[in-house]
């Protein structure tokens, strides 16, 4: 799809395969309650009972695990491990193991097929791709060190300056002013600004490249690259980026602004970037979260935090809270996935406060759960008992006053990628049952 939105509303016509697969999925789904109620009788109350009564057990055992110190933790620890799989023992002594493993085979067929024609009958949600002719005076910064040496593995320098493509490499000594490097580069005249390097690297260079209005280009060449994760762009190989100079589109995505900062993924506060401040961290991670965590989710450390979205309180002194440059998915536990696109001129907003063992275990109810706040909104504000808090943007640690503001910017950000991307993210709608049956025939 090339200049052109995508088009709104769901098809009038469902094809037969859409009404086969939702019929699978009631099918499946049907297979599952009759394998539980015919192989399992009463006792398929007591499964279902139990397996939740595990998962709780883990939550709540976890909880006090990390708010725990010495022998207690692990002791917790075990815990965590011991109730899941006591409840698989009690499932094989019963003789009822082979029934579960059915029932959530069936349930995951169901999920499948159900999902699938629901994608095939939404409307198109990719982002909409520009053809724009390519750059005469690209320039692209380059960090040699980023995600552990890619930039020389992969003779990045050599293969862009082949392209055409003016390169800067941040050698040292000591720090860099990319935002500098990169306002010179466009006063010489440069007519795109690329960057191989992290996501706060990115992030920075970006800010440059929206000022002036000029295309911006990722190189996955950082340690996570969850904004190339998102354009669809190869983590393995970046190399392949840099087809963009010669055969690319454009894409114009939202930027997060914190303050007068730009982020490309997130913002986070609370215990996380009150962790990543400390400076052991960066040589002993796991520890240094051990440490720090007691104090931090216990709220006898840490500042009191106070979150408005769009003008609305949400959860009071949560422990955690990121604000994403759009909403992230909410296809797995912890409602972070990917995000499917990058200009719905939204933010997303996730809070999460735990205060004991009881509501650990109550996030099982997912959105429901009244720890737990997700939020699309156009301004997120968090406020403090403190003058200023620590955040996390885009990976980097720093420090704010607040009341720390977060705003988007609308398809501030032009994004040349290739036109040819192996991990465009695909469309995972919710499921929705009565929809389903009108794809299956069964309603109107």
């Amino acid at each position: 799809m090339v200049g052109q939105e995508p088009t709104p509303g769901r098809p009038a016509e469902v094809t037969a395969g859409q009404r086969w697969l939702a019929r699978l999925a009631f099918a499946a789904a049907l297979a599952a309650l009759t394998v539980l109620l015919v192989y399992a009788g009463l006792r398929s109350i007591a499964l279902i009972l139990l397996g939740l009564l595990g998962l709780s057990i883990a939550l709540a055992a976890l909880w006090w695990f990390v708010t725990s110190r010495g022998a207690r933790r692990w002791v917790l620890g075990s815990l965590v491990v011991a109730a899941p799989v006591a409840v698989l023992i009690l499932y094989a002594v019963s003789g009822l193991f082979w029934v579960v493993i059915v029932t959530l085979a069936l349930i995951v067929v169901a999920g499948v097929a159900g999902r699938t024609a629901l994608a095939k009958a939404a409307p198109a949600t990719g982002m909409t791709e520009y053809e724009t002719p390519p750059p005469a005076r690209p320039f692209v910064i380059m960090n040699p060190r980023s995600g552990g040496g890619k930039v020389p593995k992969f003779g990045l320098p050599a293969k862009a300056e082949a392209l055409g493509a003016e390169v800067a490499l941040l050698e040292g000594p000591g720090e860099v002013d990319v935002v500098e490097i990169a306002r010179q580069a466009v006063a010489r005249g440069a007519d795109l600004l690329g960057v191989a390097g992290g996501d706060g690297t990115q992030a920075l260079v970006a800010s440059v490249a929206a000022e002036h209005g000029i295309p911006f280009m990722v190189i996955s060449a950082g340690t996570r690259n969850h904004f190339a994760l998102d354009l669809g762009l190869d983590r393995d190989d970046p190399s392949t980026c840099l087809d963009a100079l010669t055969d690319g589109v454009e894409l114009h995505v939202d930027l997060g602004l914190i303050g007068d900062r730009t982020f490309v993924n997130n913002a986070s506060f609370g215990a996380y970037a009150e962790i990543v401040q400390s400076p052991a961290y960066r040589d002993d991670k796991a520890g240094t979260t051990l440490k720090m965590l007691p104090e931090l989710l216990s709220g006898h450390e840490g500042a009191h935090l106070r979150v408005q979205v769009d003008g609305s309180p949400v959860l009071d002194a949560p422990q955690a809270v990121l604000v994403s440059n759009n909403p992230y998915g909410t296809g797995d536990a912890a409602g972070l996935g990917r995000r499917a696109r990058l200009d719905s001129g939204w933010l997303g907003m996730v809070a999460v406060k735990v205060a004991s063992g009881r509501q650990a275990a109550e996030l099982l109810r997912g959105t429901r759960s009244a720890g737990l706040a997700v939020h699309s909104a156009r301004e997120v504000v968090v406020d403090a008992d403190t003058e200023a808090i620590p955040v996390g943007i885009d990976g980097e640690a720093v420090q704010m006053p607040v009341p720390v503001r977060c705003a988007i910017r609308p398809g501030a950000l032009r994004v040349r990628v290739p036109r040819n991307r192996p991990g465009i993210p695909a469309f995972k709608p919710a499921m929705d049952w009565p929809h389903l049956a009108q794809l299956a025939g069964w309603s109107r």
